[in-house]
């Protein structure tokens, strides 16, 4: 097992911003500016120092429960709209079952609900601060969401007047008055748009990263979150769920059968459950596509694994496996992606991973092709295998025992 560690929570929270943010594939800030935005104005509520970074925190994740680039444009297209609260209850579900992010799961649960609308009775109810800083959330990200197609030209200061004018229409209907009152006060200033800035916002992100917020992580915990990862990457699409679940099973699984230590194993499934992230990036339309990729669709697929390594060797816990990870499309020929490595820096427990990534994805369905059975799977490893694509050994190993191999890849 590995051993307990010393982790940087923040910066956590940041990074998994940094996923998430993917989703928007162009616009890769919105996270941070909510964060923002948010803990500015509790700040001026007169917030303590404990509130405002909390709600920062619950700004950079309140949309993770949204794997789908369909989805994020609905949320950006539109005000509001009848299926906005989907996301709300799947964000709500994933960091509850995540001790290091579970405090921010009311605040994820209730930010698209309408201010003029009660809450369920209920002995568990968020208190009426955590719904009211819920609320916050709620402005200030259909704030960012009207402000989206003036980022990139850079005409927010030009586009604040309407933008004001449609939160000043929801007024004690969508959101809390006290809260339209506070942000109509203080977005009259140009720096409150000017802070939105790509610049400004990064500016205001390595601020806020010089105050740790160390805490010791056991392997448990380190295990939820990659889940945590793992779980809103493979709910991106139909054909992908369970997928990372099932390369990091089947890693741990082929790690032991190797002779790998616990350790070792420990970081294989690590790897199989965080490998995907920058599919995130991957717009639904190429994902899911039935036909076969054009040269186009083909380089976008492509820069997934880099993705990967770049989220994941700036998350403090997870940065010793970011190569592992993100070398999964690596191949013993030098003729993977997206490093071109050699085989002489391909390590053993990339090429278990490698092994491990192509077997799951073989036996589960994609919108080209059903899922195989073991003799086709088998036939298909043993051609890469053939031209120097995966690892011989790695391949016996799973050929001896394919039956439970693919039981381990497909079963939950």
């Amino acid at each position: 097992m590995l051993n307990p560690q010393s982790v940087d929570i923040r910066r956590v929270v940041f990074s998994l911003s940094d996923a998430l943010d993917l989703v928007g594939i162009d616009d890769v800030l919105h996270g941070k500016r909510v964060g923002m935005m948010a803990a500015h104005l509790a700040a001026l509520l007169g917030e303590d120092a404990e509130q405002v970074a909390e709600i920062y925190d619950a700004g950079l994740l309140h949309d993770c429960g949204v794997s789908s680039t369909r989805v994020h444009r609905c949320l950006v297209d539109s005000l509001d709209w009848p299926g906005s609260f989907d996301h709300c209850q799947r964000g709500y579900d994933l960091l509850r079952e995540c001790t290091l992010l579970a405090h921010l799961s009311d605040y994820v649960l209730l930010h698209h609900w309408h201010w003029n609308v009660p809450l369920p009775a209920s002995p568990k109810a968020p208190s009426p601060k955590v719904r009211q800083m819920a609320n916050l959330l709620f402005l200030v990200d259909r704030v960012d969401a009207l402000a989206a197609e003036h980022h990139a030209e850079r005409k927010l200061l030009h586009a604040r007047a309407s933008i004001r004018q449609r939160i000043l229409e929801q007024r004690s209907v969508m959101f809390d008055p006290v809260l339209v009152d506070l942000f109509l006060d203080v977005s009259a200033a140009e720096a409150f748009w000017l802070q939105m800035d790509a610049a400004n916002v990064q500016y205001d992100l390595m601020d806020r990263a010089m105050q740790p917020a160390h805490r010791n992580v056991e392997w448990s915990q380190l295990r939820e979150l990659a889940l945590f990862f793992a779980r809103i990457v493979d709910a991106k699409s139909p054909f992908t769920v369970e997928h990372s679940e099932g390369v990091g099973r089947l890693a741990a699984y082929l790690g032991k059968a190797a002779g790998l230590d616990a350790a070792a194993c420990d970081r294989l499934e690590l790897a199989g459950l965080l490998h995907d992230i920058g599919k995130l990036r991957i717009p639904d339309e190429i994902l899911e596509k039935q036909g076969s990729l054009n040269e186009s669709e083909r380089e976008i697929m492509m820069s997934h694994s880099f993705e990967t390594y770049q989220i994941l060797k700036r998350t403090p816990g997870l940065a010793q496996i970011a190569e592992l990870a993100a070398f999964h499309h690596e191949r013993l020929n030098g003729n993977g992606y997206p490093f071109h490595t050699s085989a002489a820096k391909i390590t053993p427990e990339m090429r278990i991973i490698q092994v491990a990534d192509v077997f799951q994805a073989l036996a589960q369905r994609r919108p080209y092709r059903a899922p195989m059975l073991i003799p086709d799977i088998l036939a298909e490893l043993r051609r890469m295998v053939a031209d120097d694509s995966l690892d011989p050994e790695i391949f016996g190993l799973v050929e001896s025992d394919a039956e439970h191999c693919h039981q381990v890849a497909v079963s939950s």
